[in-house]
């Protein structure tokens, strides 16, 4: 397949991927080959690497890529600060309106992201579009844990989603932005959409396995701080105040 030339100006990009990763370095070529195949029919696009203080020279090998490849940056933290502090370092600097998430391990198949992008756009009322997994390859265990999170989290906080740990998601970039931000904000979007007033959509997606390596952002490392996360948001919820209706008085 022909690379891609970003010839357009960056305003009139439809689309910027933003990919939070740590020390991925053996996962980014075949995850990065997936994606110009998946994007390149959307239209103008970028995909942003957000490199969480790697340490296993994934710098070197996304510069590799990117020196081929005019859409592909990469954007280093100094030390590693977690995927949703990755995930707002990339959208600040996303230079499209519509912004696409999706891990870096291979688990999430980046052919979903023109469903969740078709999804979003189908209308101004949408104000994300979330995958969710269906025949997810994980653990017994780790999919019984996921069970009883998502359905403790649904029954607290009532968006519909029944899988919050997806990392295939497409939103707009001002509407995040506008968004309370604290650590594992990623986990939460969807009930944070709903308390500004749009709606949820979901894309049903085919989980895969890792294509390598050991995932670096785990259960275990959110599991307590999750319980506060989720009565934060529960809060924030209850304490959003419906904005009245307004228009500009001229004179």
């Amino acid at each position: 397949m022909p690379k891609q030339t970003l010839t357009a100006p960056a305003h009139s990009l439809v689309l910027s991927v933003v990919v939070p990763a740590k020390n991925e370095k053996r996962n980014v070529a075949p995850l990065v080959d997936e994606l110009e195949a998946a994007l390149t029919p959307l239209g103008p696009f970028e995909v942003i690497y957000v490199n969480d203080g790697s340490t296993d020279g994934m710098e070197a090998e996304i510069s590799r890529l990117a020196a081929t490849r005019p859409w592909l940056r990469q954007i280093r933290h100094e030390r590693s600060g977690g995927q949703s502090a990755s995930v707002r370092t990339g959208v600040r600097a996303a230079q499209a309106p519509i912004i696409a998430t999706l891990d870096g391990d291979g688990e999430n198949n980046p052919a979903y992201i023109p469903e969740l992008y078709a999804a979003l756009t189908a209308s101004p009322e949408n104000g994300i579009a979330a995958g969710q997994r269906v025949g997810r390859k994980a653990s017994g265990f780790k999919k019984f844990q996921s069970r009883i999170a998502n359905a403790v989290r649904g029954a607290i906080l009532k968006d519909g989603t029944r899988d919050s740990g997806c990392g295939l998601k497409c939103f707009p970039k001002a509407l995040f932005l506008s968004l309370p931000y604290f650590d594992a904000i990623h986990r939460f979007l969807p009930a944070l959409v709903v308390r500004e007033g749009y709606k949820v959509v979901h894309v049903d997606v085919i989980d895969r396995t890792r294509l390598s390596g050991t995932s670096n952002y785990t259960m275990w490392n959110r599991l307590w701080v999750g319980l506060l996360d989720l009565a934060g948001v529960w809060w924030l919820i209850r304490r959003k105040k419906p904005t009245p209706p307004s228009k500009e008085i001229r004179p």
